[in-house]
């Protein structure tokens, strides 16, 4: 069982975007025609979610020229390029069959209010980078020279105060100067 699951880690993505049933979603899928390949966004409502792990899906809803049409995506596939958030809708069930029978106007979910509209993502994996074992001792070779580094910055930023100081007090010696000017007019 082990050969399995992680041949199943490879292929999950990294980040995930979080789905949830009654929101109004813009997908992005990658269509390949022949020898070119473009990207068609379809949007719709998020009517069901199932699965979980590589088989995870959502199935988006939307009504086309009078006719529902309904597609299905698995959340882990290469061919979904990104899901966009349009609208937070207020669901109070797990699947909304019952839209398939709705027309017009009837066939949307309420906007929950004060919903933020945020693409929120979920991190699964981490991205991990081999370094070669060689640069990993050069690093650690470099890391006692950048202390006197942070050293000199406190240098510096006395540096910034001292002329601040500076400057305020020339201000404050031209402020009388002005005022002596006003008393002898």
């Amino acid at each position: 069982m082990d050969i399995i699951k992680s041949i199943e880690h490879e292929q999950l993505k990294n980040k995930v975007p979080v789905l949830d049933v009654g929101n109004t979603v813009r997908v992005h899928v990658r269509i390949k025609e022949g020898n070119r390949e473009r990207i068609q966004v379809f949007e719709g409502i998020i009517i069901k979610k199932q699965g979980g792990g590589l088989n995870e899906t959502f199935t988006v809803r939307r009504i086309s020229y009078g006719v529902g049409v309904e597609k299905t995506f698995l959340v882990h596939s290469p061919l979904v390029e990104k899901v966009e958030l349009i609208r937070v809708g207020k669901a109070r069930r797990a699947k909304l069959f019952y839209l398939r029978d709705r027309v017009g106007k009837a066939s949307k979910t309420k906007e929950k209010l004060g919903a933020r509209i945020e693409n929120k993502e979920i991190v699964l994996k981490e991205e991990m980078v081999e370094e070669p074992a060689s640069e990993v001792v050069e690093e650690t070779a470099v890391a006692p020279e950048e202390a006197p580094a942070v050293e000199t910055t406190e240098v510096v930023v006395e540096e910034v105060v001292d002329t601040v100081k500076e400057e305020v007090v020339e201000t404050a010696e031209v402020a009388p100067v002005a005022e002596e000017a006003k008393t002898e007019e």
